[in-house]
């Protein structure tokens, strides 16, 4: 019987992975897209690659901090897992509806500590795990502001002198790196949480006789996460493509390689940081270089309102569905 259970709860876990990939596209493939460097097809294959290739070589820190680092260990249990699964899913399937691109990182460990605080108390927190994420929920998206804004500017006064088309043809090219390039972040962070969990589920049951992550499991957790990052979520892909600023080639170019140089610096630090907020930061940034007009700071004002909402909306839907759980006696 438990063994059937840690089965399901893997499969919930890769589920979430795959709605991930799923939400999240949008972060890797809407500024190639909306400039029309590559055909969604093409982008979504681009990008789901190379989500992918990052299992190779980027290590497991982030999955360790977000299955042992947050949320006591001991107080975990198959019950507050799966709970903690569906408050995340929950939450990124709202956003995802209504086309606003937040953060399926935060809405995950959201989930999983409100089912941890409905199980335990207060005490399941780690508060030192939950420093460097609370910070970086501000820091990530200014540091993709303000490299995607330093790019800008820095692009700007090299190719002074050359003409427009020149530029547009050069950046054409360059995009396609930017694009693999904050692919590859994308896969290296977001999908290390799913492996955390993952992890969780077989400690718990006794499979790991500590906290590690088995190769297996990375492997399983970046094919899920490319799989969905496959499909597309187009709704959120016209909001960061097009809603938030008009973008050409070279504005793609800055805000993807910004970003990713922001996830980068987090995924070396063991950090859970929202690939969504590095994104979508960057994208402000190089709008803003040309004039503050051009960013539809409305469009921004409705995505930051949702970045706030998401640790304690999914933390509510994973405390509430442990709650119901428990009235059937399972904890």
């Amino acid at each position: 019987m438990e063994l059937a259970i840690v089965v399901l709860l893997v499969a919930v876990a890769l589920t979430f992975d795959f709605i991930n990939g799923f939400h999240d596209a949008a972060n890797s493939i809407a500024t190639v897209v909306s400039t029309r460097v590559l055909t969604p097809g093409k982008a979504v294959i681009w990008a789901a690659f190379f989500n992918f290739v990052a299992a190779f070589g980027f290590g497991t820190a982030v999955a360790k901090t977000i299955g042992s680092g947050m949320v006591d260990i001991h107080v975990v249990t198959f019950a507050v897992i799966f709970s903690g699964l569906l408050g995340a899913i929950t939450w990124d399937l709202i956003t995802w509806y209504f086309g606003l691109p937040t953060s399926s990182s935060h809405a995950l460990i959201g989930g999983y500590a409100g089912a941890a605080v409905a199980k335990a108390g207060w005490m399941a927190i780690i508060p030192s795990g939950w420093t460097k994420t609370l910070i970086f929920i501000v820091v990530s998206p200014l540091i993709g502001l303000l490299a995607g804004l330093i790019l800008m500017i820095a692009i700007y006064w090299i190719f002074r002198r050359s003409t427009p088309h020149r530029v547009d043809g050069w950046f054409r090219k360059l995009q396609l790196v930017s694009a693999a390039l904050f692919s590859l972040n994308h896969g290296a962070n977001d999908a290390q949480k799913t492996m955390g969990i993952i992890a969780g589920v077989l400690f718990t049951a006794g499979y790991l006789p500590t906290f590690s992550i088995p190769f297996w499991v990375v492997l399983m957790a970046h094919a899920a996460i490319g799989l969905g990052t496959l499909t597309g979520g187009w709704r959120i892909i016209h909001t960061l493509g097009g809603r938030i600023t008009k973008l050409e080639p070279v504005h793609g170019f800055a805000a993807e390689t910004g970003a990713a140089g922001a996830i980068f610096t987090a995924t070396l630090l063991g950090i859970p940081v929202s690939t969504t907020h590095a994104i979508t930061g960057a994208i402000v940034g190089v709008g803003s270089t040309r004039r503050l007009s051009a960013v539809r700071w409305g469009v921004a004002g409705q995505i930051v309102w949702a970045w706030l909402l998401t640790i304690p909306a999914s933390a509510f839907v994973g405390a509430v569905t442990y709650g119901t759980i428990r009235l059937f006696g399972i904890r």
